[in-house]
């Protein structure tokens, strides 16, 4: 919650960021005016209740990964002016270049385009699927098999973590890498640094996601008793559902401007801590106690696994066959 709350504070000092999401709201609007023709177009239309189902599917999977890539579009212009600010110390400095924002969103339309609707396929899926395997293994408790069977999944998921994660997409605003590249590049630095220990704890993500569903979930809700009003019930699921869709992608568009602040301080700190220090001294010296504190209890439990499995070793040893 630290990062989150420093980030929150820089992104309310930025309002031409909050602009650019605004402006990428708009657009996203305008699309889904657009994409709403032919939503209610499936819904109205004499087909059968399972092709009506299909066809939303299908339109709904375009809406979804339209709105990612906005969402990831306006991830790698703020994480390029974050990055900026904290190099340079803050927004005010004499060093920061002129129209620094405006060469980051063309940048990010052209060049950097093709990696962010690559990225957009996976990123998402992926930290959700992360996040439900970390969940399900803190519930099996002692049973052997299942534990084994997760862990499998959790090592896979960790593997693809590697190539599609987030922070890709600062490594994209700032070096101009490859998706791929950016995404291991930042993964590598993380461990190398440790850095990966803050993160895995990290409940930032969660944070925004939670709040990203709510709207969501109030759309949703609204519409579909609107839709419950006028219409027959057998529409409300399909309206409720489209409507939920489609709030939870205008709300994500305004949660990525925080998500690209946090992004872009745990990049900026794992790559240069003393960058922090001089942006802002207090916060840089209680992140490196939250740090200090991760790392301490990783290496605390990591002894306490190999005392636990020497102890198991020397009592099968005795055991008389």
């Amino acid at each position: 919650m630290l990062v989150l709350q420093k980030a929150v504070k820089m992104v309310w000092s930025l309002p031409e960021v909050m602009r650019v999401s605004y402006a990428f709201m708009l657009v996203m609007l305008l699309w889904m005016g657009l994409w709403s023709f032919g939503a209610a177009g499936v819904v109205a239309s004499n087909i059968n209740l399972n092709g009506r189902w299909w066809l939303l599917v299908v339109l709904s999977l375009s809406l979804f990964w339209t709105g990612a890539v906005l969402c990831n579009t306006v991830h790698v212009i703020v994480s390029g002016m974050v990055f900026l600010v904290l190099i340079h110390g803050g927004r005010e400095a004499a060093s920061m270049p002129p129209n620094s924002l405006m060469k980051s969103l063309r940048y990010s339309v052209t060049k950097s385009f093709g990696s962010i609707c690559y990225g957009s396929l996976f990123t998402a899926a992926i930290r959700t699927l992360r996040w439900e395997i970390r969940g399900l293994r803190s519930k099996i408790g002692k049973n052997e098999c299942l534990l084994c069977c997760v862990d499998f999944l959790f090592h896979l998921v960790e593997t693809l973590v590697r190539f599609f994660n987030k922070y890709a997409y600062v490594q994209i605003a700032v070096h101009g890498k490859s998706f791929n590249r950016s995404a291991r590049d930042a993964w590598e630095l993380f461990q190398s640094t440790g850095v990966e220990a803050i993160i895995a704890y990290d409940c930032s993500g969660a944070v925004l996601l939670m709040v990203t569903v709510l709207g969501g979930l109030i759309t949703g809700t609204c519409s579909g008793v609107w839709t419950h009003i006028k219409w027959d019930g057998d529409r409300v699921t399909m309206v409720g559902s489209t409507a939920m869709l489609m709030g939870m992608v205008l709300v994500g568009l305004a949660m990525v401007v925080v998500e690209s602040a946090v992004t872009s301080i745990y990049i900026c700190y794992a790559e240069d801590p003393l960058l922090i220090q001089r942006w802002d001294a207090e916060f840089s010296n209680q992140l490196s106690e939250a740090l200090h504190q991760r790392l301490q209890h990783r290496s605390s439990r990591a002894r306490e696994v190999l005392t636990q499995n020497r102890l198991n070793v020397g009592i099968q040893e005795n055991v008389p066959l």
